[in-house]
Parts: C-alpha cells; sequence; structure tokens
C-alpha cells in the first residue's frame, strides 16, 4: 500500500472539469474538496473504507458564532460533498459505494443558555444524509416536531443507523455477537434494528 500510496494522493492526472467539480478553483470550497477528490480516489482503486473529516476539531460545534459560523460550514462542504456523489455516479461507482454524511448529534432549535449565537447538541433529533450502496435515491425518512428539537415519526436510533450501514455493508450486524463476562455484546450493542425502508 505505501508503494500505491503517492501516486493516489497526486491529482496532478486529473482534468479540470473535475477540479472544479470538487470546487479546487474556489479557495472556500479547497480543503474540503480536495479530500472528497481523494476519497473519490480511494475508492476508485479499492480502498475499503474511506473518511474525509471537515475542517479542523470542533468546526460544527457552534456554541457560539453560529450566524456567521454555520453558512461558513456548510458553504464549505455544499459543492465538494455534491461533487463526490456525481463523480462517483458518473464512474459507476455510486451503486456499490455508500456515503453517509453527518456527525455525532445535532444542535438545539434554540439558543443555548447564557451562549452568545449559539446551539447545544441535541442527541434527540437530527439529520444525516446516505446516498449509494444500496441507499434509495431520493428519500427523505423520519420526522422531528415543529421545532426540530425532537424526532417524532420514524425514528432511527443509532444502533438502528449502525446496524444499518453494516447491512448495507453485508454484515450481519446480530451474528457479530459474542459473549463475555456473563452478557452479550456486539457492534450495535444488543440493540439496533435495520432501517429497510431506506434499503433499495
Amino acid at each position: 500500500m505505501q508503494t500505491e500510496a503517492p501516486e493516489l494522493m497526486s491529482i496532478e492526472g486529473e482534468s479540470e472539469a473535475t477540479r472544479r467539480l470538487y470546487g479546487l478553483d474556489d479557495p472556500v470550497t479547497r480543503n474540503f474538496g480536495l479530500r472528497c477528490l481523494l476519497a473519490r480516489r480511494f475508492s476508485e482503486s479499492g480502498v475499503r473504507f474511506v473518511q474525509a473529516t471537515h475542517g479542523p476539531d470542533y468546526k460544527w460545534d457552534h456554541h457560539s458564532g453560529l450566524i456567521t459560523g454555520l453558512p461558513q460550514s456548510c458553504a464549505e462542504v455544499d459543492r465538494p460533498v455534491a461533487g463526490l456523489i456525481k463523480d462517483l455516479k458518473s464512474r459507476g461507482l455510486l451503486d456499490e459505494t455508500l456515503v453517509l454524511w453527518g456527525g455525532e448529534f445535532g444542535r438545539t432549535p434554540g439558543a443555548e443558555a447564557g451562549a452568545r449565537n449559539g446551539r447545544d447538541h441535541n442527541p434527540h433529533g437530527y439529520t444525516m444524509f446516505m446516498a449509494g450502496g444500496g441507499v434509495k435515491p431520493g428519500h427523505s425518512h423520519g420526522r422531528t416536531d415543529d421545532y426540530g428539537y425532537y424526532a417524532i415519526e420514524d425514528k432511527v436510533h443509532i444502533h438502528d443507523l449502525h446496524a444499518t450501514i453494516l447491512h448495507l455493508l453485508g454484515l450481519d450486524h446480530e451474528r457479530l455477537t459474542y459473549r463475555s463476562q456473563g452478557r452479550d455484546f456486539r457492534l450495535t450493542d444488543v440493540e439496533g434494528i435495520v432501517v429497510d425502508d431506506i434499503i433499495v
């Protein structure tokens, strides 16, 4: 792998159209765009798991500075993520490549107490998106209350999300169960239900 890495990391052979697709021509999108382009190159070469992290630590952790910080974060990722999905599809890779975008929690719909222009963590209702890899295109699953605070319809627990991801990767999360110190363990704890409604 080390002998192949320099070639994979070099984008010299990529066309100008591809560079523009990922936003490498714009200083706002260039950094994350390069990460997404490299993710496509890695996936295309057979790397089985690729993580493209956006920005420095806490890039989306807007406890303050939300009014300027959130639009900036969105501007940095929107074009590169769309470019990645479009590029994977044009190369015939999207059907076999699962793209997951999200974080570990959402943000409260109201201002954080005592904070200037910020929102707190919200594990009760938030959004992630998946594309390709056996997921229904254009499907929206679940709904929050009118304030966006709590999931109220077609809730997906994080264990369900993990069970679904594993299923899309061809793994039965229940078969990964092992017993230790008198109880069962698995990657989805001992819970998790595959969300069939989002699968093609």
